[in-house]
Parts: structure tokens; sequence; C-alpha cells
């Protein structure tokens, strides 16, 4: 055979195995962003069981909190929000820290640290997961560069006017709403649309609070003086 045949056709083979791979590569990226994408996150069975309040506990808990940041971002800056929480976790660390070291010196124990198994795991990242959420994240704002692209120069006149017609009437949204009232309402109406779907147990729960209120006043007016004359005169 030819050598430069030959060579033509080692190289038509590697061409063909780069592409195989690059193709593969973005495949895989394409799955990971996808895997890791909002709409993902939020079909998750953590986040529906939160949602849905299976463990009420914790979707009180996270939700109370969620509140509670976001009402403190409203009233407050940025920086005071992340400061008065980071103290008030240091005043409760350094709290019990100091409170397990008298328990020990009165007791003469030797337990240690209290936090020590905290300290003991690792917190750290692995690389592989470092790499596998940046490269998610790189596949995201590519798109979403490639996206802005098309539409701000104008590759296609209908879906840039609807763009430019969406800006304009959130431009109106912003003059009445700011950016932490619409997360507020957003978080009210998640809460609100999950406990409907438990209108039915409230309903019941109330209805025998109701009864049990009614029948403990009647044997209240029973008891009464007042109650008793007004029946014998009836």
């Amino acid at each position: 055979m030819d050598p430069m045949t030959q060579s033509a056709q080692i190289s038509s083979s590697q061409g063909f195995a780069d592409g195989q791979n690059s193709a593969a590569k973005e495949s895989k990226l394409s799955d990971s962003f996808l895997s890791s994408s909002p709409v993902s996150l939020i079909q998750s069975p953590q986040v529906n069981a939160l949602i849905h309040w299976r463990d009420p506990k914790k979707s009180g808990l996270v939700f109370g909190l969620s509140m509670l940041v976001l009402l403190s971002l409203a009233a407050f800056s940025v920086i005071s929000v992340v400061s008065y929480l980071l103290l008030a976790l240091l005043c409760v660390t350094i709290t019990f820290r100091i409170y397990k070291s008298v328990v020990q010196a009165v007791q003469k124990s030797n337990e240690g640290h209290p936090f020590k198994a905290l300290i003991d795991k690792d917190v750290s990242i692995p690389p592989e997961t470092f790499r596998k959420h940046v490269d998610a994240s790189l596949t995201y704002i590519n798109r979403a560069l490639k996206q802005m692209s098309r539409l701000f120069l104008v590759e296609d006149l209908v879906d840039s006017l609807k763009l430019a017609v969406v800006m304009w009437l959130l431009t109106y949204v912003g003059a009445v709403f700011n950016g932490i009232t619409i997360l507020i309402l957003g978080l009210q109406l998640i809460l609100n649309t999950s406990l409907l779907s438990f209108q039915t147990q409230i309903d019941h729960y109330i209805d025998l609070a109701r009864t049990q209120i009614n029948s403990t006043i009647a044997k209240l007016q029973e008891k009464l003086p007042g109650a008793v004359k007004r029946s014998k005169t009836e």
C-alpha cells in the first residue's frame, strides 16, 4: 500500500475517533447539565418531600428559616443579615462549648471536645465533584451566552421583539416589587399550595377543635348560676 494513502487512512481514523470522543464528551456534559438543572432539582424526591410536608418538622423548619432570611433581607442589607446569622451561630457554639467545659470540670470527666466528631469530619470537596459541577455550569453559561447573542443581535426578529415586550413588562413589575418581595411571594405561594393538599385533614382537625370548644363552653354554661336561673325561668 502507498505510504501516503496509509498515512491518510490513519489520519482519517484518528479524526473519526477524536470526533467520537468529542461527541461523547459533549453528551456527558449535556447529561450532567440536565441532571443538575433547576427542573430536575425541583423534581427531586427531597424537594418533593419538603413541598408536600412528608416530614412536617423538617418542612416547617425549612420554610420558617427561609421566610425569616427573606424578611431579614427585605429589612436589612445582605452584609448585616449574614453577619447576624454568623454571630448567632458563634454565640450558640461558644456557649455550648463553655457549658460542656464547666460540666466536665464539675463532673471530672474526660469527654473531650464536644464538637470532636464534627471537627474530624472531612468537609473538603472532592476534585471529581468540583469538576462535574464546573462542567455543568460551563455548559449552562455557554448556552445562555449563545441565546443572548442570538436575541440581542436580532437573529430572529420575532424572538427579539418578544424579549423586548417581556423586558418592558418587567419594568412595571420592578416598579412595584423588588426581588426579595417576589421571592417572599413565591415562597408563600409554594407554602399555600402545598397546604391546600392537606385541606381535608386540616378541616377535620378544625371541626374536632370546634366541637371540643363548643362542648366545653356548653359545660361551663351549665355550671354557671345565671344559666341555671335562665333555664328555670324558661
